[in-house]
């Protein structure tokens, strides 16, 4: 099996790290335009719990060198009363560096247990496990680029907090998330080529043109296999779109046409980098 280089990533498979931080640099925005003034209470310490949770939960123990970036942003919607219980509406934005962005429109939380946020993986909490949802599917993407399919356990966490939002009594946007994650896990061939790009990437800072070249080829491969079931597959754009300029560089700097012109028929959208490139090379 291949593996990214990451650093003393050896090291960390022999002594497993105490370390917990899996999410590096974060941001955390509000738009509260529609709380009432007395609502808006609810925001005193939530950015700072956020953080807190994604940077304290130990995702996994084995890629404790990964620093994935986030960003949230939670647009409140209102808050309902149902008896003595006050529950947020909200939607929310999720991106992390160039390769991942999910937008949420169906969140729900209990307004009075906003305060420390703490997520059992056997007991269902509307804001924390609505929250490790998305920290195991981002997580799942990331360390897919490191092995493989290595993001399919955490894939599988994210489903089965999915499966219990969606029987229990706040089953607002579960069923979504559900779509969400089973899309993203079993959309191989996405997940094949993202490796494979960044280990591309990789061979070619280290000079091991040849061996990227393959990488690239295997990209390809993955793209292709995307192409034949979803021809416009949401997550396969903007993975394309953050990285066809990267992309067109390199393949011109090596003078593969063949993969240019691949690019081409596949990502429509990005064609005139791809023609640019293809001109490069023919001078």
């Amino acid at each position: 099996m291949m593996f990214r280089y990451i650093p003393h990533l050896l090291f960390h498979l022999l002594f497993l790290s105490s370390i917990m931080a899996q999410f590096g640099k974060m941001q955390v925005s509000f738009d509260d335009r529609l709380l009432k003034g007395n609502e808006r209470q609810i925001l005193f310490a939530l950015e700072s719990e956020l953080m807190r949770f994604y940077t304290n939960t130990n995702w996994d123990d084995e890629f404790t060198d990964i620093s994935i970036p986030l960003s949230i942003h939670i647009v409140f919607e209102g808050v309902t009363s149902k008896g003595s219980v006050q529950t947020v509406l909200a939607q929310a934005l999720f991106s992390s560096g160039s390769d991942q962005r999910y937008y949420d429109s169906g969140v729900q939380f209990i307004y009075n247990n906003v305060g420390s946020i703490y997520f059992d993986p056997v007991l269902f909490d509307p804001l924390a496990s609505f929250l490790a949802f998305y920290g195991y599917l981002i997580s799942a993407s990331e360390i897919d680029t490191y092995i493989p399919l290595g993001g399919t356990s955490h894939f599988e966490e994210a489903r089965n907090i999915a499966l219990r939002g969606n029987a229990s009594d706040y089953s607002r946007g579960w069923k979504d998330r559900l779509n969400l994650c089973d899309n993203l896990s079993e959309n191989f061939g996405l997940r094949k080529a993202k490796f494979a790009y960044y280990y591309a990437m990789e061979l070619i800072q280290t000079g091991e043109i040849e061996r990227s070249v393959e990488e690239l080829n295997n990209m390809i491969t993955g793209l292709d296999e995307v192409y034949d079931r979803y021809p416009r597959e949401r997550y396969t754009i903007y993975f394309l779109a953050n990285h066809a300029r990267v992309l067109a560089d390199k393949l011109s700097l090596l003078g593969q046409e063949e993969i240019l012109q691949t690019l081409k028929d596949l990502d429509s959208d990005n064609a005139a980098l791809y023609d640019s490139a293809l001109v490069t090379i023919s001078r």
